[in-house]
């Protein structure tokens, strides 16, 4: 990613749908506007960027086009803020790629309804060719300095493709719906998820809705693509990628100001006359599976049952919105859906009420609007919801600050929406005690409630939601430059060919060997091993680790080295025995090693490694979502307990591991360099645990620190990839000596 946000040229948009539709006017076809979130944000974020550059641009939306678009003109495709790009193509390959691989697989598997995923070849291979169709319309349309926003699970596969065929294109990418655990994405055949989340590190800003949805993604990268990621980025061989949570969100003044329009308020009188002026629950959703509508209509059915104190006097308006109601599974749960509403005011209606008054039709705005005011209770509890905005625009259309949100926790909006009364959606007994709440809460807790609600979604708008997006392209740059190395390569070598006595101190994990899942599967490359040799000819090479001594020993035995064992407490000197540096009593071991037990009973996958002189808890293949912040938890209680002796807790690159404080690396890096007079030192490592190195050292020294992060190193190599570069290069200059 090349080009910071003040020099953007233009915003380009990539989603399966444009955001217009053709309308017949007497003058002819003509491109109509729709007016949802996130073509306000977008316009929003193209005025940003134009106030920026001090130029007006209109942004260009490349999107899938039908039969209308298709005999439209260039100039009819145009207005004064857009310029659609119609993506026209194969009507099996749209249905393959459409209503096989986006509806029928990925839409019910990322929202855990496994059972409805149909895996076909032929989805995968309709999918493929959609997505490079869509990167024709772009690379026939990109220029330098665009931003690329790619949207959605539909274009999966896009943010590569464009990496590929233009390298130095900024793009964007944000996903809608869930993002699920590694088990639902496992479910995927490996050639399918691999290109699927390849696919996506295409992107230099990759976003989600919530921070669950990040560590999901975060998790399949480590399993699929076997990536590390370092502070919420993905780095890759010759990049990094940024993966955050940007949860979106809606206009609220639009539905503030707008509830409060005098239609508004006419049509929710009028419904409040047709009803009795009962109390009102009120559920909008179009139709689809991850809703929840049965469960609520159960769980409506058992409060029903369980207070007749209420028949009469309240009305459940329940609106479903058509959608996709020619699949066989959405037409047996709209059967279901009505039949299930017939039973129930069957079983509990009167002549003069129906317990639910159920459309199966869309509302105008100004029907959602008088609905949301009118009703004492909004009613949404999706089983399985990426977001949901509905909640967030009843908050909003609520300017009177009464009613109550009754929200479901499986949604990404529960995140946010604390206030709200939050259930289980499958639990109808908690959906009736939760309307029953609901009715009987004072208006001075409803209005507390709705007070802060409404706080959080006006801050947090769909404007601030596309400026934040836009906003990180500014970190991924400066992330960026912290990935890049910084090292005077000439006069380094130019330096090292010059001394006459030699120190070369390397870490091993993550400097002579990439970091992997399983530990014991690191090792040192052929070419590697050649090349250490023949500077520890010519140099004192040591190598600093935590490994334990039989794997150094093991791994270096054909190799002159210095061998430093478990952060200092071990050291053999070539042709030597090894040294015990570390005399501490071991006192301590039961005691942490009871405390590390338990989080390894708490988390699969995580195990405890027992050193002579250390022990390390190991959490790179623990499947737990918020593995990180229980890292971070191990390590604080362990810096808090008293034990016999002093101790180092040291965090890791997916470790925690307890030593005796009386040795570290830099004690011993200070040992190595205090023995001769040399005059020229370089350390290389990439952890936490490399700082102590860095710190003993000399002012002169060359402290080299391998990727990302704070260091009290003076240079930088981007990837552990780049030290074998420099370690070859040395090695060639001895050998030209």
């Amino acid at each position: 990613m090349n080009t910071p946000i003040s020099t953007f040229k233009r915003l380009l948009i990539v989603s399966y749908r444009l955001p217009f539709s053709v309308k017949q006017t007497t003058d002819g076809p003509q491109l109509q506007q729709n007016s949802g979130g996130l073509v306000s944000a977008v316009l929003s974020m193209a005025e940003l960027m134009g106030q920026q550059t001090d130029s007006a641009t209109k942004i260009h939306w490349v999107g899938h086009g039908d039969a209308a678009l298709h005999q439209l003109d260039a100039a009819t495709l145009e207005n004064d803020a857009f310029v659609a790009h119609p993506v026209f193509m194969d009507e099996a390959v749209h249905t393959g790629f459409y209503e096989g691989f986006s509806n029928n697989l990925i839409w019910p598997l990322f929202h855990y309804f496994t059972s409805y995923a149909s895996f076909q070849e032929s989805y995968f291979d309709a999918y493929q060719q959609a997505n490079t169709r869509f990167l024709d319309e772009i690379t026939a349309l990109i220029e330098p300095g665009d931003l690329v926003w790619i949207h959605d699970f539909q274009l999966m596969l896009l943010p590569d493709m464009l990496r590929q065929a233009v390298p130095t294109a900024t793009i964007g990418y944000f996903f809608h719906i869930p993002f699920p655990n590694y088990e639902i994405v496992k479910l995927l055949p490996r050639t399918w998820r691999y290109a699927l989340i390849k696919g996506i590190l295409g992107a230099d800003v990759v976003g989600f809705h919530t921070t669950d949805y990040v560590q999901h993604f975060l998790q399949s990268v480590a399993e699929v693509a076997e990536f590390p990621a370092i502070n919420q980025r993905v780095v890759l061989p010759d990049r990094s990628v940024l993966v955050s949570d940007f949860p979106i969100s809606i206009d609220f003044n639009k539905f503030n100001d707008s509830a409060q329009d005098a239609d508004v308020t006419r049509t929710r009188q009028r419904y409040q006359r047709l009803l009795r002026k009962n109390r009102l629950i009120f559920s909008v959703d179009r139709l689809d599976y991850t809703k929840g509508i049965k469960y609520r209509l159960q769980g409506y059915e058992r409060f029903l049952n369980q207070h007749p104190d209420w028949h009469n006097r309240i009305t459940l308006v329940m609106t479903v919105v058509p959608s996709r109601d020619k699949i066989e599974q959405y037409q047996d749960l709209k059967r279901d859906i009505e039949e299930t509403v017939g039973r129930i005011n069957g079983l509990f209606g009167t002549i003069g009420w129906r317990p639910i008054v159920y459309t199966y039709s869309s509302l105008s705005f100004t029907e959602l609007l008088a609905l949301y005011t009118a009703c004492d209770i909004a009613l949404i509890t999706p089983i399985r919801d990426g977001m949901n905005l509905v909640c967030k625009e009843f908050i909003a259309s609520r300017f009177d600050q009464k009613g109550v949100l009754i929200l479901s926790e499986l949604a990404g909006a529960a995140q946010e929406l604390s206030e709200a009364i939050i259930i289980n959606p499958t639990d109808t007994q908690e959906v009736a005690d939760a309307i029953h709440q609901g009715l009987n809460m004072p208006l001075e807790e409803q209005e507390q409630r709705l007070r802060h609600m409404r706080q959080q979604v006006q801050n947090h708008n769909v404007f601030r939601w596309s400026h934040n997006f836009l906003a990180a392209f500014d970190d991924v740059l400066a992330q960026q430059t912290d990935l890049e190395t910084n090292l005077q390569i000439p006069s380094f070598l130019s330096a090292f060919s010059e001394a006459s006595q030699r120190l070369l101190l390397l870490d091993f994990d993550g400097t002579l060997a990439p970091i992997v899942n399983d530990p014991a599967q690191a090792k040192l490359t052929d070419s590697l091993k050649k090349v250490l040799y023949k500077l520890a000819e010519n140099c004192e090479l040591a190598v600093i680790s935590g490994r334990n001594r039989q794997f150094l020993e093991t791994t270096f035995a054909t190799i002159p080295v210095h061998l430093v064992a478990e952060h200092g407490a071990f050291l053999k000197r070539p042709d030597h025995s090894w040294e015990r540096l570390d005399r501490s009593a071991d006192n301590w071991v039961d005691s942490v090693h009871a405390i590390m037990r338990s989080y390894v009973d708490r988390f699969a996958g995580s195990f405890i490694e027992t050193k002579e002189t250390a022990l390390v808890w190991h959490y790179r293949m623990a499947d737990a979502d918020d593995i990180e912040s229980q890292a971070i938890e191990l390590a604080t209680l362990l810096r808090r307990t008293s034990f016999p002796i002093p101790l180092t807790v040291i965090q890791g690159n997916k470790v925690i591991e307890v030593k005796a404080a009386q040795h570290s690396k830099g004690t011993v890096a200070a040992s190595l360099f205090d023995q001769k007079p040399y005059d020229f030192i370089v350390s290389i490592g990439d952890d936490t645990t490399d700082e102590d190195m860095f710190r003993q050292l000399p002012n002169w020294a060359y402290t080299i620190k391998v990727g990302a992060g704070a260091s009290f190193a003076r240079y930088r190599l981007g990837r552990q990839s780049d030290v074998d570069t420099l370690l070859q290069r040395m090695s060639d200059m001895l050998v030209e000596a």
